[in-house]
């Protein structure tokens, strides 16, 4: 294998896609071009697709071939690190993801090669529709690199290795952009440039699964507890996957949050770390992060970790005000905005019945609103009303806890007279990442 050159291995590829498209099972030619298959990867499917499209096979015929392409390149995509993964392990499922997506990647990568050939309008705008259905396809890609960036590279950067994530997250930010970009394009009449950017799109997201499943992904199975694992499937699940979660995995372990882990890497796992990321963890060494995230005093809010202060000014630091009555209607809680002001309050209207901070007119209204949400045929209703010439939007909003029950009311009040009456000009501020 180390002596064919990148034509001699194409050449031998192509052989293979002919003789499946003959017949002749996948065991088989996996068996025979053993020893070629080990040296490809996903970056040199689009060279050889493009041969196949240069030498004039049907696009449907090459089409037909995507999953078997990934079939017959699977044993070669992963590394033999992960072969005892479990099925329906968080780290099993990003790889199905990932073979999810590099079909979709392939089939993006053959009919951009088409559309650069094509020589009528009807058949670039037929090209130009399959084009924009794989890449509505993979703009699920985020759920994918979402679960990359907050789940897995906090605890690599918990011990120290953060040069690999920022990298990563780069590439898969890049493809972001150019995904979102080739939206607008695909409205447009420029096939040259759509046949480009969706090349661009599918080599990147074949680069990337290169990286995580041949570098990433066997580093943090080495790295990884199971608690950890646990903790990434318990998140995991709430993003979502882009398959089909057939088995369960059920960790011994209770989750381990990043912030919990002390971040030493011994000896024995650097040394089973791929070659890749074993030089780059070892050139400036490998130094955890020593931050302790709870402090004494510390509120624990579930989502995190807060003082008193910091709490207050959090508060206060909004653009927009609360005011809470506990399940007896009783007010218990207000904040002020430093931002935007809302209704005049005081603290003597703490432990004042609810409906008491209302006109007498509007009584009966507030009372009938928090009867529909103590009883739940409502979960929050939203008014709009005025303030001088501010537009105010006010959400009353009802609260239980994990097992239903009814806690409370939360009023919010928020200045949206921006919004309301210079809708273009706050389109113009609109940043998107």
């Amino acid at each position: 294998m180390s002596t064919l050159n990148l034509n001699e291995k194409k050449e031998v590829i192509k052989k293979i896609l002919r003789e499946l498209h003959s017949g002749v099972s996948l065991e088989v030619l996996k068996e025979r071009f053993k020893e070629v298959l080990k040296g490809i990867s996903p970056m040199e499917i689009p060279l050889i697709e493009q041969e196949l499209v240069k030498e004039g096979v049907p696009i449907q015929e090459i089409i037909k071939l995507c999953d078997l392409h990934v079939a017959l390149f699977r044993d070669f995509l992963v590394s033999r690190e992960l072969e005892e993964v479990p099925r329906g392990h968080p780290l099993n499922l990003l790889l199905m993801e990932n073979e999810y997506l590099l079909k979709k990647a392939e089939a993006l990568n053959i009919y951009a090669l088409s559309l650069s050939r094509a020589t009528t309008e009807d058949e670039k705008k037929a090209l130009t529709n399959h084009i924009r259905e794989l890449i509505n396809d993979l703009r699920k890609i985020r759920a994918h690199y979402r679960k990359i960036q907050m789940l897995i590279f906090p605890y690599m950067e918990k011990r120290g290795i953060s040069a690999v994530p920022r990298v990563l997250w780069a590439r898969e930010d890049e493809i972001i952009v150019k995904l979102r970009s080739i939206v607008k394009l695909l409205e447009s009449n420029d096939y040259v440039e759509i046949s480009k950017k969706a090349l661009e799109i599918a080599n990147g997201v074949s680069e990337i699964i290169f990286r995580e499943n041949k570098i990433l992904f066997p580093a943090v199975w080495v790295l990884l507890s199971e608690g950890e694992w646990a903790a990434i499937n318990d998140e995991a699940n709430k993003i979502g996957w882009l398959v089909n979660v057939d088995a369960k995995w059920t960790p011994v372990e209770k989750p381990v949050m990043p912030y919990e882990v002390k971040g030493v890497v011994d000896e024995e796992k650097l040394e089973k770390l791929p070659q890749e990321m074993k030089i780059i963890a070892l050139s400036g060494g490998v130094k955890p992060d020593e931050y302790e995230l709870i402090r004494s005093g510390d509120l624990d809010l579930e989502t995190g970790f807060v003082n008193l202060d910091e709490l207050k000014s959090l508060f206060q630091s909004l653009p927009l005000e609360l005011t809470f009555a506990d399940a007896n209607d009783r007010v218990r809680f207000f904040s002020e905005s430093k931002i935007h002001k809302g209704f005049v309050r005081s603290k003597t209207i703490l432990g004042r019945r609810v409906e008491y901070c209302h006109p007498p007119r509007l009584e009966a209204f507030i009372k009938k609103v928090l009867n529909e949400l103590k009883i739940g045929s409502k979960n929050y209703e939203v008014f709009w009303t005025k303030m001088g010439d501010r537009i105010i939007r006010v959400m009353v909003v009802a609260l239980r806890n994990d097992e239903g029950k009814y806690l409370g009311v939360l009023e919010i009040v928020e200045d949206l007279t921006e919004i309301v009456e210079k809708p273009e000009e706050v389109k113009k501020k609109v940043l998107v990442i």
